[in-house]
């Protein structure tokens, strides 16, 4: 690895020297089920992150849609559908080399998120993917989580950040259009790219 850091930790007893111990509350929060708290939680939610890793890396994705969108479907089970994207399929790919994923549910105005660890597999099943058919447009795949840990996480990150507070956000008016960016990332012409993007979030969400 690059030396670029400096100093690093390199042991466990050296991050607890650091970092600390855990207290009570914290090192007794994790469940290994979908309680009815964890359920109306996702229920609220309209957008969430995995995490996946392969053997060449990790990675992580967003998905969104309406609030409710993860399909619950017991308690230790529960569905994201895929939505059409760009086909590179990051997280599908590094789920068939390795099905641990990490989720974080967000529910826009609350700062705690809720956390959930577990074993994802890539579901085709009709009669479940039925279920999260959305303006007439049924998935032909999607992410079934088997849930190993759920936790809700504390919201300093978020209080932090200021994410839900609009008179805190960044002026963005000399950040790149995503067009911009990607048409340098991928040497195309920006007019092509930006109607591309276009296109795609007007008539391919579903």
């Amino acid at each position: 690895m690059s030396d670029v850091f400096g100093q690093k930790v390199e042991s466990l007893e050296e991050l607890r020297s650091i970092g600390g111990e855990p207290g009570k509350l914290a090192a007794n929060k994790v469940i290994n089920f979908l309680d009815d708290n964890c359920e109306r939680f996702i229920s609220h939610s309209p957008f969430l992150t995995i995490a996946t890793a392969s053997h060449s890396g990790s990675d992580v994705s967003p998905r969104g849609d309406q609030p409710g969108f993860v399909k619950v479907i017991d308690k230790k089970h529960l569905l994201i559908p895929e939505r059409p994207g760009n086909k590179r399929m990051d997280s599908l790919l590094n789920i068939l080399e390795n099905p641990n994923v990490g989720l974080l549910f967000l529910v826009p105005g609350r700062e705690e998120s809720l956390r959930i660890n577990g074993k994802a597999s890539i579901v085709k099943e009709e009669g479940l993917l039925k279920d999260c058919e959305a303006f007439g447009n049924i998935p032909s795949l999607g992410i079934g989580v088997e849930v190993v840990e759920c936790f809700i996480h504390c919201g300093k990150a978020l209080k932090r950040s200021h994410l839900f507070k609009q008179d805190y956000w960044p002026n963005t008016e000399k950040l790149p259009s995503a067009a911009k960016m990607l048409a340098d990332h991928a040497k195309l012409e920006s007019n092509s790219v930006s109607k591309t993007l276009r296109e795609s979030y007007s008539q391919r969400l579903y």
